[in-house]
């Protein structure tokens, strides 16, 4: 596990310091600036292959197609090329739970149990022991990259950039002066954001766009995935097929009385999950009752991988449950970082996402299964949809995206600071500029990278050495 060490905790603030500072030899802060793909390094498109492997088939045509709209999306399905990328860099040896895919996409609002809306990172299927930098990397090149998708100038996506840095930099300083508690429970929640970023928020139009974003996420709740994603026939709740996006079982299977096995092996595959629970989120999971099951298409990078909604009802038809229950397989992080501790990458996810987030979805768990075609999977479980939503980027200025920016590094910040040293990060970063410019420099070299690697793509697809649909 990543939790600072018993060794770094016992640790004197000042050895702390000293630890920190005396990584800037081992990788200098200006060390950070520029980028160029080492030789020797796989292509984006041979490491994409080698994820195709062990996903399904038919869905990698929407993979790649949702991955071609646009260099910005392309970026956002290449966790894995980054990665290696990333392992080439200067690292300065400290190490935190990393995201492992932290781009801006990846962070948003959902409810917290209190039900309140918070804003933290909400995906961490990469999640994994390794390097703080390689997160603040993928977050600020993901920042220069939707600079450019919205038409920014360089001078506009430098400046998204510098600021998004300096947030995080000033952030782990600020950390190192709060108490292990402070920082533990330290979170950011709707109103707090309001308030923080309401001087950034020039005009009636940019607040009333906030609250519509609010109330738009409130919606998406249990309710409303119900009237989203159900019908009623014959006196009975359950998922409307629209293909290739949502298929249930039925869809899935000729021979219905194999149906029928299949619901009785779900029930134990969710008895199985119950027990990764807590006992008093047990009782409320035991109110519920299975009643439908249907594969779901989901994300960008994560299409092709298994991903289950599963419908369950309470007290009656207007008391619904929708859990989602995700493939995970192994970090793309770990061919780079080290192998998980945890044999489970469904364990390894939720563990991750509980270190790193302040409040977690109630009814986050995780199984081992047999799947359907009688291969052992891991997944992990939650809510499909609880209060949760996500920022429009492309509609965003430069003012607007580089306050977005900012409260997603204070938000990455926050998470590294919980897992991993953050006195001597904070002692690293200094309070000069040195690593923001240099981090400037790095995202401007990789959104160029990352253009050649879209175009790369682009023509893999018109040559028909890559096969790919657009979807829904």
């Amino acid at each position: 596990m990543v939790l600072t060490s018993r060794r770094t905790a016992t640790a004197s603030r000042a050895d702390r310091i000293a630890r920190g500072k005396a990584a800037r030899s081992a990788a200098p802060r200006s060390s950070h600036a520029g980028f160029t793909r080492e030789r020797g390094r796989p292509a984006p498109l041979d490491l994409l292959a080698q994820q195709d492997a062990t996903r399904v088939p038919e869905l990698l045509p929407i993979r790649y197609g949702r991955m071609s709209v646009s260099p910005f999306t392309y970026y956002r399905g290449a966790a894995l090329p980054m990665a290696s990328d990333l392992s080439g860099t200067p690292v300065s040896g400290l190490r935190v739970q990393a995201c492992g895919d932290a781009h801006l996409m990846n962070f948003g609002v959902f409810a917290s149990p209190e039900r309140k809306l918070v804003f933290d990172i909400n995906d961490f299927d990469e999640t994994l022991p390794g390097p703080w930098e390689w997160d603040v990397k993928r977050l600020a090149a993901s920042l220069e990259i939707a600079g450019r998708h919205n038409g920014f100038t360089p001078r506009q996506c430098r400046g998204v950039v510098i600021g998004t840095v300096e947030q995080y930099r000033t952030a782990m300083r600020g950390f190192t002066d709060r108490t292990a508690l402070d920082v533990w429970y330290a979170h950011a929640d709707v109103e707090q954001v309001k308030a923080l970023y309401a001087d950034r928020l020039r005009g009636n139009r940019r607040r009333r766009m906030l609250e519509k974003n609010m109330a738009s996420a409130v919606a998406h709740d249990n309710l409303g995935a119900l009237r989203r994603f159900t019908s009623k026939a014959g006196g009975r709740v359950h998922i409307e097929p629209d293909p290739p996006i949502v298929l249930p079982l039925e869809a899935l299977e000729r021979d219905y009385s194999e149906v029928g096995e299949v619901r009785e092996r779900l029930e134990e595959i969710v008895q199985d999950y119950r027990a990764t629970l807590e006992p008093e989120r047990r009782v409320l999971l035991d109110r519920y009752r299975l009643v439908d099951l249907a594969l779901k298409v989901v994300g960008v990078g994560s299409v092709g991988t298994r991903c289950w909604i599963i419908l369950m009802l309470g007290n009656d038809d207007r008391d619904p449950l929708f859990l989602q229950a995700k493939e995970a397989s192994a970090s793309v992080l770990e061919q780079f970082a080290g192998v998980s501790h945890y044999d489970n990458a469904g364990q390894r996810v939720v563990v991750g996402q509980r270190l790193m987030q302040t409040v977690s979805d109630i009814f986050l768990g995780w199984i081992h299964v047999t799947g359907f075609d009688d291969r052992p999977r891991d997944f992990y479980l939650r809510q499909l949809r609880d209060w949760k939503g996500s920022a429009n980027v492309e509609s965003m200025d430069p003012r607007d995206l580089r306050t977005y920016g900012m409260l997603c590094a204070w938000t990455l910040a926050r998470a590294h600071a919980r897992t991993g040293d953050g006195i001597a990060i904070g002692a690293y970063l200094g309070s000069g500029d040195t690593f923001d410019r240099a981090i400037a420099e790095f995202t401007r070299d990789y959104a160029d990278q990352n253009e050649k690697d879209y175009a790369a793509l682009s023509e893999a697809i018109r040559t028909g050495a890559v096969m790919a649909e657009l979807g829904k």
